[in-house]
């Protein structure tokens, strides 16, 4: 069992480390749930680097 997951782009889907080229992945996350949530990750982390962009 991997000790790393990534979330693959491409295709949607979690891999482990001998996935697709990084360039296609996110990651790494270290528990599978965390990566197939990693879109959600990214929308959370945007809007709070957004928010802060306008609070300086």
């Amino acid at each position: 069992m991997s000790d790393e997951y990534y979330y693959c782009v491409k295709h949607k889907t979690v891999e482990g480390p001998e996935g697709c080229a990084a360039r296609h992945r996110l990651g790494p996350y270290p528990t599978r749930a965390a990566a197939e949530h990693a879109l959600e990750t990214v929308a959370e982390r945007n809007e709070a680097w957004d928010e802060a962009d306008r609070d300086d």
